[in-house]
């Protein structure tokens, strides 16, 4: 499912910055969340969910969407105006270092260790590698917009660590998704209406309606059942490593789908994002010793 998840976001970089040729950033997010959420009640409907009653619920989806769907949406694909989608999955990637942090310090089960902030760094390092060096060479430039990419990943570092309550609520997966991207259109949809006034926009082609659709149904939907299904299994700061397997899902999927070869640097990479992978689960080590 981490690996799926990975594939599922790695897309919405791209996605983004296909809409981004037609639509300003505040219609493409509201956009994303809005479809996400009529697509998510559809499922819910025909699997035979009812909406949560418990006011509790609704108020864990509303805080659930504002910082895991309406802030850091929002401030990617503005920072993305501005900047490379290639730096802002290397920005992005940060999230697990500021996830190690914050649950450190807020969740009693998931305490800071020397191995996790090693297991960090060195899988931080590895995304670098693999996309390249040369993708910072814009790092020193717009400013604001790489601060934006940055503040998106802490919001989603608090997201993961306040998601966890959807288990103790007892919230379906499924409900929980639909319950926060719910939430997180009634603060964007007006927002976009008043800030884009996109009724004044040209009518976007077909390629940027993919794009959306693809943001919404895959990146958005599908992505935010297996985000609180592993939530719930595997705790905040082993599900956000996936934002260091997204640049590895999306040079794979080029490997496979478009023929592109595999160079030094991207072995390389791989290689440390599995080992910082490793130090922080701290399981390996351990069996290793023992062997």
């Amino acid at each position: 499912m981490l690996l799926t998840l990975s594939v599922l976001w790695g897309g919405s970089f791209f996605f983004a910055e296909v809409a981004l040729a037609a639509l300003p950033p505040l219609t493409i997010v509201a956009l994303r969340v809005a479809l996400a959420a009529m697509a998510l009640w559809m499922v819910a409907l025909f699997v035979g969910l009812k909406p949560p009653r418990a006011p509790k619920v609704w108020i864990a989806c509303m805080v659930m969407g504002t910082l895991n769907n309406a802030i850091p949406f929002s401030l990617i694909v503005w920072g993305q105006t501005e900047i490379s989608s290639a730096l802002a999955s290397i920005l992005n990637a940060t999230t697990p270092l500021f996830t190690v942090v914050v649950a450190g310090v807020l969740l009693q089960d998931e305490r800071v260790t020397p191995g996790k902030i090693t297991g960090v760094v060195i899988g931080f390092v590895g995304v670098v590698i693999m996309i390249g060096p040369a993708a910072l060479a814009g790092a020193g430039k717009s400013l604001w917009a790489q601060m934006a990419v940055l503040g998106a990943a802490m919001s989603y570092a608090f997201a993961g660590v306040y998601g966890r309550r959807f288990r103790t609520l007892g919230v379906d997966p499924v409900l929980g998704a639909a319950g926060q991207v719910t939430a997180s259109s009634f603060i964007l949809l007006p927002l976009a209406a008043v800030v884009d006034r996109p009724f004044t926009l040209s009518p976007p082609p077909l390629t940027v309606w993919g794009a959306i659709t693809a943001l919404a149904l895959l990146s958005t939907a599908l992505a935010y059942i297996l985000y609180l299904r592993l939530l719930a299994s595997s705790g905040a700061t082993n599900l956000l490593l996936v934002t260091f397997l997204i640049p590895v899902s999306a040079i794979l999927l080029g490997v496979g789908v478009l023929g592109e070869v595999l160079a030094p640097s991207h072995f390389a990479g791989i290689a440390l994002i599995g080992l910082g992978l490793a130090a922080i689960d701290g399981r390996l080590w351990p069996c290793a010793l023992r062997g």
